[in-house]
């Protein structure tokens, strides 16, 4: 939701002046955020970093040691969904044989597989905090993740077993922020980008070919042509903006940016290549409370609004949605969350105390909404501490 993506930008040593709405949903949820201990001074970003990283999720059905077992070098069917697992909850259990930080896939028979090669997303010892992000095609069939022993990103594919190194390092350092990847539906190109920017670049690699090209970082890739050719970015905060970089490969500009007149979280773009959705955002300053805004649906170059309607079907309560895969022309995945109102949180400062435990799971809900009517239809649900560390095929 919100108050993550817009956390990490504020924390950016040269971001732009704080918003208010980005302040405020600082406030309400400090209470809800992982924190992980750091032991160095020079780690304090870091530490803020781990407050806000408090997407926590775990696959649905039995977790028990048994049911989870190491990727086999090949013939695996395609995925689900991938989930990483963070084993301190505050209240309840945490799964068995949970290890902090870990990916896990889960098939779309109900196997789950561990990562082991995966860079995990906690240091051993809970002694520092890297985002090491990981990405599965719109088939299921392949993913691409940081490889520990690489130093890079690594293809592989689940049913063949052929797996393709990435042709430039990435170094570790790069992860201590909010990552994200991009895997084509080919399995040709990974972006990889993340938020806040710092200094370091954002890349695209052509594995295929062997290439890599920077891209300005500080965005989330949205969408990628067919061709390899156009890659559309958008951003959360400190204003909502799209960004669409024409001639990937053979210009050197970086395209044009719109910002749009209000904030909005955006979906992947849509398979027609040209819009894009966006759940509207309702935080001010005298409003603590969130509220579920209107489904829209943009022109991803210019930033126009086509339409815009009311969802519709999603149980009680639902306060935030999370625009996912596209199942079709009308209709994308949605995850679900509700944000009770903390009023007392919101008039208070920053929580000062030195280390908090993981969030308790909960059941988390994904529905179908269709962009033309806003009608939802409930899909499934997964158990989850938070909705952010859900991974399903195609672009996040």
């Amino acid at each position: 939701m919100t108050w993550l993506r817009d956390v990490l930008v504020d924390l950016a040593e040269d971001s732009p002046q704080v918003d208010l709405a980005e302040r405020t949903i600082m406030i309400r949820d400090r209470r809800r955020r992982t924190a992980i201990s750091l032991v160095a001074a020079a780690m304090v970003v870091v530490t803020a970093l781990g407050v806000t990283v408090a997407a926590r999720l775990l696959p649905p059905g039995p977790d028990d040691a048994a049911s989870v077992s190491d990727l086999p070098a090949k013939g695996v069917g395609p995925l689900s969904h991938a989930v990483r697992t963070y084993c301190r909850p505050a209240s309840g259990r945490a799964p068995e044989d949970c290890r902090d930080g870990e990916w896990r896939l889960v098939t779309r028979d109900g196997r789950t597989y561990r990562v082991p090669d995966a860079l995990p997303g906690l240091v051993p010892g809970r002694t520092g905090l890297r985002d090491s992000p990981l990405a599965i095609s719109r088939d299921g069939g392949k993913i691409a993740y940081y490889g520990a022993e690489e130093e890079t990103f690594v293809l592989r594919d689940l049913a063949s077993g052929r797996r393709t190194t990435a042709p430039a390092k990435v170094p570790k350092e790069w992860l201590y922020s909010r990552t994200r990847l991009m895997l084509s539906d080919d399995g040709r190109y990974l972006t990889f980008m993340k938020n806040p920017q710092f200094k370091d670049p954002g890349l695209i690699f052509d594995l295929r070919a062997g290439a890599v090209r920077e891209l300005p970082n500080g965005w989330v890739p949205a969408g990628l042509s067919p061709d390899g050719g156009t890659l559309t970015l958008s951003q959360y905060a400190p204003r909502s903006m799209l960004r669409t970089i024409p001639r990937l490969w053979t210009a050197s500009g970086g395209g044009t940016s719109v910002t749009l007149p209000q904030d909005y979280e955006f979906s992947p773009l849509a398979p027609d290549g040209r819009s894009i959705a966006a759940v509207e955002r309702y935080f001010a300053r005298d409003f603590p409370c969130p509220r579920l805004g209107n489904l829209a649906v943009l022109d991803a170059r210019t930033g126009v609004k086509l339409r815009s309607v009311i969802v519709q079907g999603l149980d009680a309560g639902v306060t935030s949605l999370s625009l996912r895969t596209w199942l079709g022309p009308e209709e994308v995945t949605a995850l679900a969350e509700s944000v009770p109102c903390d009023v007392e949180a919101y008039h208070e400062g920053p929580d000062e105390e030195a280390e908090q435990l993981d969030q308790p799971y909960r059941t988390l809900t994904a529905y179908a909404v269709n962009v033309e009517t806003g009608r939802a239809r409930k899909l499934t649900t997964y158990t989850a501490q938070d909705f952010f560390e859900i991974v399903l095929p195609g672009a996040v």
